[in-house]
């Protein structure tokens, strides 16, 4: 199973909407270790790659995420923005077909694993969104063979584990990091946000199948 560009393009626009439906839940999740503005910042990124990804003209679905992604980067704001524009932006290059298959949507996750621990410096146990997409990476490239619904549902499945595994976490960066243990408890927000995106891409294949 392979999804074409428009395909891609319908994909990308409904984990958008996820995160835009999702703001509240994305706000509590972060006013309980936060600044609480975490939601409002990725629904007016997303809002904004919405409207790139519908607009778009591309030649191939990676320019569909490129375009996705630089929105994000240009209106969310704080560093989430830059990390979530990297999460959307990070297979371009890669992704210069017509359609996206079962290792195209796992080299999408590897280049977003790789190149977000580059950029903010954040590893595995630091209580943000890299515990996420680090085992949604790892999991999606070991379904490769299974299909494309397997690699995506792979990804969605390992995002949970790693956001799962961040409410006994001591955060070590951002505002999170001041509360100690006190930040015991909770999900990081934009490992919250990471299991968001990754459902509603999941949800769009297996529709899809």
């Amino acid at each position: 199973m392979e999804l074409s560009i428009d395909q891609t393009r319908a994909m990308l626009v409904a984990m958008c909407d996820a995160i835009i439906e999702n703001v509240d839940v994305l706000t509590k999740a972060d006013q309980a270790i936060g600044d609480g503005d975490h939601g409002v910042g990725m629904r007016r990124g997303f809002k904004a790659a919405k409207e790139a990804i519908e607009a778009a003209e591309p030649g191939s679905v990676g320019e569909l995420f490129k375009a996705g992604g630089s929105a994000v980067i240009a209106t969310s704001g704080g560093a989430s923005g830059i990390i979530f524009g990297l999460f959307l932006r990070a297979p371009a290059k890669q992704l210069s077909g017509q359609t996206l298959d079962a290792a195209g949507y796992a080299s999408w996750l590897t280049a977003a694993a790789t190149q977000i621990q580059a950029r903010g410096n954040a590893k595995p146990g630091d209580k943000t969104m890299v515990d996420a997409i680090v085992p949604a990476a790892e999991a999606a490239q070991a379904a490769v063979g299974d299909g494309l619904l397997a690699v995506a549902e792979a990804g969605a499945a390992g995002a949970h584990r790693g956001k799962d595994a961040t409410v006994e976490m001591i955060a070590s960066f951002g505002k999170a990091k001041a509360l100690g243990e006190r930040a015991k408890g909770h999900p990081d927000p934009g490992a919250l946000s990471t299991t968001i995106l990754l459902d509603a891409a999941r949800d769009y294949v297996k529709e899809q199948s």
